[in-house]
């Protein structure tokens, strides 16, 4: 019989289903024999509290007993039971327990312009204040050039005529289409002609444009010449933009005349930048600006607004080129602001050489984009955390393709706007947030546009479809996991997975070649990926530490909910700081648990075969009858089949 609501809310608090009372058959849509999506999945062990705190703390359930502290050969992801172990838990723990082999390894296959001679070195920081903290740096004698590792690479390896760039605008109906040669060629270019307005090695670059090709050339063109770039997102309102130059203290901005969002007007940037840099108390040298066909932007040349194609053919008619400069693998390859809850936005920076490792492992073993021939669509933004790893760097570093679209998951024109792009390109993976999946289901509430595209073979490419940027509910995964399995590529699968801006890259997820973990350089496909499980966002991918631990910064049991925790030091493409900003990376993610774990301000828990299930927000923890129950449980009970009402 269903469920209230309130019943349901009553069985989690009261009741905890030991995992044998879950029954395991044959899920009738998986392809590999393991039970795929529970209805009834364990829930986990309320937090009783005993005392009054606030909403953003998980009190511990471990209240009259010492904890467990998991020790070295118990890793905190790591299923409890050996027959639970899958080759995605080998890989975690060689790891964390001999991280110098796994990612000494793992950079074998990027180019490195100076050899490193250790992988990574643990260090101290003081800060002015007298905190002292651990810190890490990743093959901190190396030098490296991720530019080179996206593009020169590849052309040298005979890959020149691969496909490294295809755009997709609808709104505008453009179309076009780089190849890793020609996408060179307007690198190297326009880097010589970023030279010669005086940007070199250690500047820092703004962007503040639309996800177009030429955004991609003016990130790498900065990147070419060792220069420092932060990517605004297009359309930010001028007070937040202003904010972000006066973070990073530009040199230059690169822009657009506009940007397109749906079928509305193109939005002006003209207006936008000139306020920005009239409130911000820094003025860049330069805006150099991308005339768009939609909307032309007429230049102030007296306030250092120059034309982009103006300079580039003026250094192209010279032969005017710019080589790669390689960097410390510890320097910066770019800022990225995220929010800050004083309202000041924190520069997330990312470390050169630990982001092209960690990117070119990522890739490949969680995404299978693995070379030329592959072909990757995240439909998300180039000034997102999403975009920066998975619509450029990610597939440009392993020499696949990858789909810059300029367009809504509905409305530009339809529904099977995403499906479209999947049949042209022959997309192999395709990463996108729940949100834009409601909003397709919205508009086509029986999926009758994929089930038309699948029908005539037109999605047979797809390999995956990716959820992140927020909870997963399980009736959605369900949902697209038997579309995938009916109309895709045999053993196609949904994979949920989690990370932030700070982290750089998923830290769960359930990696679709997992063997490449341990042997890239074959072609040897042979082992599936973990089995789904019903609002889990996967296992903890190779490098992060996932812990679970009460408000004292004590471990819990497996299945009790906390605060979700990462040991230090973090995977190659995880911050290790923020722009000239120490003691605030000190109070907003180390303070807290007093330097021993980062907070990543989620709360959920890990089950028994190492599953990790992120709930919410740590300060979206609700307190019903003194018990702490997250609002992502919440939701599951209310799009469950088990809750028939509220």
């Amino acid at each position: 019989m269903p469920l209230s609501l309130r019943q349901a809310i009553q069985f989690i608090i009261y009741t905890r289903p030991p995992s044998s009372s879950v029954p395991t058959p044959t899920c009738p849509f998986n392809h590999r024999g393991c039970y795929l999506l529970s209805r009834y999945p364990s829930l986990p062990k309320p937090l009783v509290s005993t005392r009054s705190r606030s909403y953003s703390s998980i009190p511990s359930t471990a209240l009259n007993k010492e904890p467990k502290i998991q020790g070295k050969n118990e890793l905190p992801a790591m299923p409890h039971n050996q027959q639970d172990q899958h080759i995605q838990d080998e890989v975690l723990r060689h790891s964390l327990e001999n991280p110098e082999d796994f990612w000494r390894h793992q950079a074998e296959h990027l180019h490195w312009h100076k050899s490193y001679s250790s992988t990574i070195q643990l260090t101290q920081k003081t800060l002015k204040s007298g905190v002292t903290h651990d810190s890490w740096e990743w093959f901190p004698d190396g030098e490296i050039s991720t530019c080179y590792n996206c593009v020169d690479r590849h052309v040298l390896d005979g890959h020149g005529d691969s496909i490294a760039i295809y755009f997709d605008s609808p709104v505008t109906n453009t179309k076009a289409k780089y190849t890793y040669s020609q996408l060179l060629g307007e690198v190297e270019t326009l880097a010589g002609a970023l030279r010669e307005q005086g940007i070199q090695k250690g500047d820092v670059v703004l962007l503040y444009m639309p996800t177009i090709p030429a955004a991609v050339i003016g990130i790498l063109a900065a990147n070419r010449l060792g220069a420092i770039h932060s990517i605004v997102f297009g359309g930010f309102a001028p007070n937040a933009l202003a904010q972000r130059i006066d973070s990073c203290r530009p040199v230059a901005v690169l822009t657009a005349s506009c940007g397109i969002d749906g079928n509305k007007p193109p939005i002006a940037y003209k207006g936008l930048v000139e306020e920005a840099i009239r409130l911000a108390g820094h003025k860049p040298h330069n805006v150099i600006v991308w005339q768009r066909d939609q909307l032309c932007w007429n230049l102030d040349h007296e306030t250092g607004q120059l034309d982009w194609n103006t300079l580039v053919d003026s250094a192209r008619s010279r032969g005017i080129k710019a080589d790669c400069v390689p960097v410390k693998s510890t320097d910066p390859v770019y800022i990225i602001h995220t929010s800050g809850t004083t309202g000041t936005p924190k520069g997330v920076l990312r470390d050169a050489g630990g982001h092209a490792v960690g990117l070119h492992l990522s890739i490949s073993y969680l995404f299978n984009i693995h070379g030329p021939g592959c072909v990757s669509f995240t439909a998300s933004d180039i000034g997102w955390i999403v975009g920066h790893s998975y619509i450029i760097y990610g597939p440009l570093l392993t020499g696949a393709a990858t789909v810059l679209y300029e367009g809504k998951p509905v409305g530009t024109p339809d529904a099977s706007s995403f499906w479209r792009i999947v049949e042209e390109y022959k997309v192999n993976t395709m990463f996108t947030a729940p949100t834009a999946l409601r909003a397709i289901r919205r508009d086509d509430p029986n999926n009758q546009s994929f089930i038309d595209y699948g029908k005539r073979g037109a999605l047979k490419s797809l390999r995956a479809l990716f959820l992140a940027g927020e909870r997963s509910e399980p009736t959605l995964i369900d949902s697209y996991q038997q579309l995938l399995t009916q109309y895709c590529a045999e053993n196609a699968d949904v994979v949920d997975n989690w990370w932030s801006t700070e982290v750089g890259s998923p830290i769960t997820g359930r990696a679709l070649v997992p063997h490449a973990g341990k042997h890239r350089k074959t072609e040897v496909r042979g082992h599936p990926p973990p089995c789904l499980k019903a609002g889990s966002a996967g296992k903890a991918m190779p490098g992060f530490d996932v812990r679970i631990v009460d408000d004292e910064g004590n471990e819990v049991e497996r299945g009790s909910m906390g605060n979700i925790v990462l040991a230090m030091p973090l995977a190659p493409t995880g911050f290790r700081t923020l722009w000239q900003d120490e003691e605030r990376f000190w109070k907003s993610y180390l303070k807290r648990f007093e330097g021993k774990w980062l907070d990543t301000g989620d709360s959920g828990w890990i089950d028994q075969q190492g599953y990790i299930h992120v709930m919410a927000r740590s300060d979206d923890v609700l307190n019903v009858s003194a018990h702490r129950l997250s609002s992502g449980t919440l939701q599951f009970l209310r799009t469950s089949v088990w809750a028939n009402s509220a």
